[in-house]
């Protein structure tokens, strides 16, 4: 990927990634709409519109408030919809492969916020003599300091795994295209992710629901190496 056509979705990473939480939550982070967005800039909406809709119905459960560490959909949704979009023909395999990529960008993302959250902590804590002194400019400065933290997180994670992952699904789209039984693992792989991530949220709550979970991949494996 160019860093020309690597630009735009950087951007709208960015600006999608800053309305999940900073500003200004206006739904434009959610699933549907950003890899609709990101599609229509690699043109084909429609595309975008299918790996955003198999987003949306694993970011729904996300509740983004207070100090809780979650995923971070937006700059997601922009990956998947530009990787199922990006390399035509759209297929059931760059939908795939998007959705992946949107679930990998999902957990990095909630990650940099954490870091940008301590960032933020970090600046008001050096500004707090100036803000104990009276000084009115200081609290305008910090909430654009923020801001402006908080979009290039967006846009430097977009952009990021957009050139890494381009050329790993530029040589599998191909393969799973010839491939039913590639496609298949890649779909098994989604849903084990997205199963693991429930299990790993159940677990604090749930007593041994970890040795349930081994229990019952090992009884799998089992009835399937027996047939």
């Amino acid at each position: 990927m160019t860093a020309a056509s690597l630009l735009p979705m950087a951007a709208l990473g960015g600006l999608v990634g800053l309305d999940v939480v900073s500003f200004p939550q206006a739904m434009i982070s959610r699933p549907l709409v950003a890899a609709t967005l990101a599609g229509a800039l690699c043109g084909d909406a429609g595309a975008g519109l299918l790996a955003g809709a198999a987003l949306e119905m694993l970011a729904m459960e996300t509740l983004p408030f207070g100090a809780s560490r979650y995923p971070e959909w937006g700059s997601a949704s922009v990956v998947a919809g530009a990787i199922a979009a990006g390399i035509p023909p759209a297929s059931a395999g760059t939908l795939v492969l998007g959705a992946l990529a949107g679930l990998a960008t999902a957990w990095l993302g909630g990650w940099s916020m954490f870091f940008v959250r301590r960032l933020n902590g970090t600046w008001s804590l050096r500004a707090r003599p100036r803000l104990e002194g009276g000084d009115a400019r200081v609290v305008p400065a910090l909430q654009l300091r923020g801001l402006t933290a908080d979009f290039l997180r967006g846009a430097l994670l977009t952009a990021a795994v957009l050139a890494l992952a381009r050329p790993v699904v530029t040589d599998l789209a191909p393969r799973i295209a010839s491939s039913n039984w590639l496609l298949v693992f890649l779909l098994a792989a989604l849903g084990a992710s997205v199963a693991a991530s429930a299990l790993w949220r159940l677990a604090p709550v749930v007593a041994r629901v970890r040795w349930y979970a081994a229990i019952a991949c090992a009884a799998a494996i089992a009835v399937a190496v027996s047939r």
